[in-house]
């Protein structure tokens, strides 16, 4: 009997003993399967779906989330991958912010839109131009000073010559305008040649800069009636001057031009004044001065792209 119970015991034991192994074995299919993956598994999952992308980005801290790729209809591509060149979108932009605060009058003075909007300004301009970087740079350099913009308005022979300092007027901010290709007197002229001599003019701004003028100025302020029908044609705004500074009078080797511009300013000096410089050695010395004689007047600079292009 004794060794019937110790044989049952030997086999219960040998049961109990084969259970306790089989547990040990499978103790990693408990709850802990449900714990989130290692880094090192994150980094070897297969490329996660839209909905689960859009799931990271969300989490991810405004330092670390991608910005969004633009849409070709929002955002230009840049000129490394389109071969354009974007300024022009910039200043277009640039230009859709300024509101139009001022018109031309018969006398081509400005005249503000309303009241409140100050009348103590004046029109900088400055014709038959581009000529040499050594000039438009340090007549740049001054209108920056005084936060003044100017109106350049330039013949297409000596763009054609020299597009690149037609850019460069541009990049450094300031307005283009159209002075005809060869600086004829056009009031004469017929129709076509006029045609020919303004329109060929905004071709080769547009070619080169991207933009289209908005100003015209005849040569010799002689445009006639068809320079001013041609003008309108194009969306041009046509001008003259309302002040010369007489500095297309002026010889090199004559003394005290400086002072000379500055009072043929001064002394016709009123409010809205249009005033008509040139890119000449002796006016790019006396701007400096003569902004500042104009400021201490209490004058201020219009921007040309706060005028209207229609006269009234």
């Amino acid at each position: 009997m004794k060794k019937v119970v110790k044989a049952t015991s030997a086999l219960l034991l040998s049961v109990l003993l084969l259970s306790a192994c089989s547990n040990s074995g499978n103790g990693n299919a408990g709850p802990d399967t449900t714990a989130q993956p290692t880094a090192a598994t994150t980094q070897a999952a297969p490329e996660p779906t839209a909905q689960a992308s859009t799931s990271a980005a969300a989490s991810m801290t405004p330092e670390t989330v991608p910005s969004e790729a633009p849409s070709a209809s929002s955002t230009p591509q840049s000129s490394a991958d389109n071969g354009t060149d974007t300024s022009k979108t910039t200043v277009d932009n640039a230009a859709a912010e300024i509101p139009l605060l001022y018109h031309m009058n018969k006398n081509y003075d400005i005249i503000p839109n309303k009241d409140g909007i100050s009348k103590k300004v004046v029109l900088l301009t400055f014709d038959d131009g581009p000529k040499n970087a050594d000039m438009i740079n340090p007549l740049m350099d001054t209108l920056d000073k005084h936060h003044a913009k100017a109106i350049f308005f330039v013949n297409g022979y000596r763009v054609k010559e020299h597009p690149e300092l037609l850019k460069l007027i541009q990049t450094r901010g300031g307005i283009i305008g159209n002075h005809s290709w060869d600086h004829i007197v056009l009031k004469d002229k017929s129709y076509a040649e006029v045609k020919k001599q303004i329109e060929d003019v905004q071709d080769i701004v547009k070619k080169v800069t991207g933009e289209t003028p908005q100003f015209f100025r005849p040569p010799h302020g002689a445009g006639g009636d068809v320079g001013k029908k041609i003008a309108a044609e194009n969306g041009l705004l046509y001008m003259t001057w309302s002040v010369g500074s007489l500095d297309w009078e002026m010889k090199e080797k004559e003394t005290g031009k400086t002072a000379k511009l500055i009072k043929n300013v001064t002394d016709q000096l009123h409010s809205g004044s249009n005033i008509l410089m040139h890119e000449l050695p002796w006016t790019v010395e006396a701007l400096d001065t003569l902004l500042t004689t104009l400021e201490g007047k209490g004058y201020s600079f219009v921007d040309p792209r706060s005028i209207e292009l229609k006269m009234r």
